[in-house]
């Protein structure tokens, strides 16, 4: 089992809340990858719904460290931040099921550039929470106030 921070993990709000942290930050600020993988359960699923080749949508399926291959690149190039804004929450037993939207920006807390809705699933094994897959779809390009 990998360790995590036990604050990160704790409850649904707290692991979801460093996985925000984890990616946001300059370029220049290396995110936390190993921090990251412990967040995650060993068989966890990370599923972008991206543009296909045809245009269309497409779930692509990655594994926690696909998921860092496929982000490094941008994540070493430009200030990202991302953060929740709205939350809905639904739990039975050891499972919580999260619809979490957000903003994303180039600041914190800046003129989004893109938004979206990640669809969470925590487990906990009764000692801490653990994400079991996260599957999400972003709009580009949100338009600027005039």
């Amino acid at each position: 089992m990998r360790v995590a921070d036990g604050d990160a993990t704790a409850s649904p709000e707290s692991i979801i809340r460093a996985a925000y942290a984890l990616l946001s930050g300059r370029a220049s600020e290396p995110r936390d990858w190993n921090r990251w993988r412990a967040l995650h359960d060993a068989g966890a699923r990370l599923i972008p719904l991206d543009p296909g080749e045809d245009g269309a949508p497409v779930a692509r399926v990655m594994t926690p460290d696909e998921f860092i291959a496929s982000r490094t690149p941008f994540l070493s190039q430009h200030d990202f931040y991302e953060w929740e804004t709205t939350r809905q929450e639904l739990r039975f037993g050891q499972l919580v099921h999260v619809w979490s939207s957000y903003l994303a920006a180039h600041e914190p807390g800046g003129h989004p550039i893109r938004k979206g809705v990640n669809s969470i699933q925590l487990w906990n094994d009764g000692s801490r929470w653990w994400i079991l897959s996260v599957a999400w779809d972003a709009a580009e390009a949100v338009t600027k106030a005039r």
